[in-house]
């Protein structure tokens, strides 16, 4: 037991040497010891560098000196290092406290492992995912069956007709009424839309990302991609905050802290607010695509390909260190229905508690801009522009809906297409240009917090004219080749 003892671990001599240089100029308590805070300064942990700036400033521009020396010493990032260390020597620790049996051979689990990761068939099995979990029992199952008997049954013939009654029997002014039951009510357009349209289907989402997440499979994807990620400046990491973007693109955008570089975040929250639909927005759109299968795919091949393209731009022009990639791969397994039913209420919790308040907001922001002549003022200045991609005019609304949370304008579009106001040709490209389109108000706001001011409106100004472009040509190649969808 003597060799477990040898403790605190021990690096090479450049990361030790830097460890003591640093030790001697810290001052002050961190709550940790010198050794630990110093290692975190030599990983670029923010918060350590942060809290260093605010007890001690004399000493950071030193201790920023050391860690640039140290990190010229090596090929790697220190952080891959350092973890690489520390690896090995779990590795070591492992193989004194345990004993293998000499099991000969590859066992089952570890065989579809390696296929999930393998180019040919881990894209196979991608795509079985993505169509059983996201195609059918999101996209069909909970943004058909489910969102149908919510929408048209449960609001449509008992809750909103109540209520209307209600507010026609006890709000004497139309005007009132019309903040609860109107056009724009809180009930009939704000609660309808969340939890009839949108929470069956992100209810379905979680569900389906939960049994991925518990199952493993999430870091074997992440391997699969990291070759096509590495094209656009990411690494595998980053099907992280992507898949996560999948659910909420502002939560993913939190999520792209952790992420190595500062070049790597700026390209994923690019991403994650251009062309990563949230699950509310991807469940409608598969519902309202899927009569057209050709519908779909177009859809799916214009943002893949958008995405592809502006990531590669973009990792051209912006300067900075490439990523690199390493991580441990747990054992697959069945997921567990505890885990599954956990983490699914506690996402539904999140969903019910943060974003059900935006929907009564935009709700009462609607009702207000209609009140006072703004909504259609803002309604009049986006209906040529709509018109310029081929759209009717009634989706305007849709756009404006969108700037409020995304799931919100997918719920228009929802809406109008059912109406019959949008089909065919006109359908995609307001599917494509939604998608696009500059993301949600909670999504700005953590975009402003996490990449700064002049990070975000960079996006927000780039992705507004751009969705539109891309609509435009989107429309224009599809009607002159007259697809029939």
């Amino acid at each position: 037991m003597s060799a477990i003892r040898n403790a605190p671990l021990q690096y090479d001599r450049h990361i030790e040497s830097a460890l003591s240089q640093i030790g001697e100029l810290l001052k002050r308590e961190y709550g940790l010891s010198k050794r630990t805070v110093g290692l975190l300064l030599l990983q670029t942990d923010t918060d350590i560098e942060k809290l260093v700036q605010k007890h001690e400033a004399e000493a950071l521009p030193s201790i920023r000196k050391i860690v640039d020396e140290t990190r010229s010493l090596y090929n790697q990032p220190l952080n891959y290092v350092i973890a690489m260390r520390r690896q090995q020597e779990a590795t070591r620790l492992s193989s004194i406290v345990t004993t293998s049996r000499g099991k000969s051979g590859t066992g089952f689990t570890e065989r579809l492992s390696r296929i999930t990761m393998h180019p040919v068939t881990g894209s196979l099995i991608l795509l079985a995912v993505l169509y059983l979990g996201l195609y059918q029992f999101v996209g069909v199952f909970g943004a058909g069956t489910l969102v149908d008997f919510f929408e048209n049954t449960v609001f449509g013939q008992w809750i909103n007709p109540w209520i209307t009654g209600v507010a026609i029997r006890f709000v004497p002014y139309q005007w009132l009424r019309a903040l609860f039951v109107g056009d724009y009510g809180i009930i009939t357009l704000g609660l309808s839309y969340a939890v009839a349209i949108i929470l069956p289907i992100v209810t379905t989402f979680f569900i389906v990302f939960s049994i991925i997440e518990d199952s493993g499979y999430l870091p074997r994807l992440s391997m699969l991609i990291d070759r096509i990620f590495k094209t656009i400046g990411l690494s595998g990491r980053a099907v992280i905050p992507i898949v996560l973007g999948l659910g909420c693109d502002t939560m993913a955008t939190i999520v792209t802290r952790t992420q190595e570089t500062k070049r790597e975040r700026v390209i994923t929250t690019l991403l994650l607010a251009l062309a990563i639909p949230c699950s509310a927005q991807l469940g409608v759109i598969f519902a309202i695509l899927s009569d057209s299968k050709l519908a779909l795919v177009i859809w799916v091949l214009v943002v893949m390909l958008i995405m592809l393209l502006v990531g590669f731009l973009t990792s051209r022009i912006l300067p900075g260190e490439k990523a690199t990639f390493y991580m441990e791969i747990p054992p697959l397994r069945l997921p567990k229905i505890s885990n599954v039913l956990v983490k699914t209420l506690t996402r539904l919790q999140w969903y019910l508690t943060e974003v059900i308040p935006f929907f009564i907001i935009a709700s009462v922001m609607l009702w207000l801009g209609e009140l006072t002549g703004v909504f259609n003022w803002i309604i009049a200045l986006l209906k040529p522009v709509v018109a310029f991609i081929g759209l009717p005019q009634e989706a305007a609304q849709v756009f404006l809906y969108g700037f409020f949370r995304r799931d919100f304008g997918a719920a228009g579009l929802y809406d109008l297409h059912n109406s019959g106001a949008i089909v065919g040709i006109p359908l995609v490209v307001a599917a494509v240009t939604l998608t696009l389109f500059i993301p949600c108000i909670a999504q700005f706001m953590v975009m402003l917090k996490e990449r700064g001011v002049k990070t975000a409106l960079a996006i927000a100004i780039f992705i507004f004219p751009f969705a539109f472009v891309v609509g435009y040509f989107l429309n224009l190649v599809l009607t002159t080749l007259r697809v029939t969808l």
